[in-house]
């Protein structure tokens, strides 16, 4: 009997475990509070938040510097103040944007 309590005991200890991995991996997504916000065309390679198009997973997976595809949280109401290099408007966007070439 002991042994049946000993297993279930370290499969409890397993699930807990895995439950906190989990939620330490999504906690740059849950990080988003009311004073935060999405802005696309900021990240600088391989320092985005989330959203780097196709072909990528998340964070940290954008392929080069304010790609318009991959979103850094900002501070609410200060994307379209940030630069952005490739943005039509010179600034971040609230919404993913083709690139554009400067220059």
């Amino acid at each position: 009997m002991s042994q049946t309590l000993s297993t279930q005991a370290t499969a409890a200890a397993l699930a807990l475990a895995l439950g906190t991995a989990l939620t330490l991996a999504h906690a740059p997504a849950q990080a988003q509070g009311a004073d935060k916000e999405k802005c696309y065309g900021v990240a600088l390679k391989g320092k985005n938040d989330c959203a780097a198009g196709p072909g990528t997973t998340c964070a940290g997976t954008s392929v080069r510097d304010y790609q318009g595809n991959a979103w850094s949280f900002v501070a609410k109401g200060t994307c379209e103040k940030t630069a952005s290099k490739t943005s039509s408007t010179g600034f971040g966007q609230l919404a993913a944007f083709k690139e554009e070439k400067k220059g």
